[in-house]
């Protein structure tokens, strides 16, 4: 049982995972933090003197009306840079390490065909040769 939650974890996929959640989680104050003090203001000047930037309010005086544009810019910002990081910095040395490990294995040797055993097996019983013939069925039984 323990086996199999090993492998289960050290498979590639499972490991890139768990570092893009854990490090994206830390890292998103960071990233949140600079497009809140540095995107957004200056998204807020594109839009205009209005302190929410880029936002229009369908009912005056009514807050829950106001669709604010800049908001989900700066999220897909966020976004980008928070997945930019997580790549670069974890995801592709990751790529480039199991990359190198697989450069050092040697390749299986390539097994037959079913149609290349059928031939080996005619070729055997038409040569006679039918000792020969039942170890290769052995072989692939």
């Amino acid at each position: 049982m323990l086996k199999g939650f090993k492998d289960f974890i050290m498979r590639g996929n499972v490991v890139e995972l768990a570092i893009a959640v854990v490090i994206g989680t830390a890292f998103t104050a960071v990233v949140s933090a600079f497009t809140k003090y540095i995107i957004s203001p200056i998204i807020a000047a594109v839009g205009g003197t209005n302190v929410n930037g880029l936002a229009i309010r369908l009912v005056k005086g009514n807050d829950a009306s106001l669709m604010d544009f800049g908001a989900v810019i700066t999220a897909g910002i966020t976004f980008l840079i928070t997945a930019a990081v997580v790549y670069f910095v974890f995801v592709l040395p990751l790529n480039k390490l199991a990359e190198r490990r697989k450069r050092g294995e040697i390749p299986a040797p390539a097994t037959p065909t079913e149609l290349e055993l059928l031939i080996e097996i005619r070729d055997l019983l038409a040569a006679g040769n039918t000792d020969a013939a039942a170890a290769v069925i052995e072989k692939t039984i």
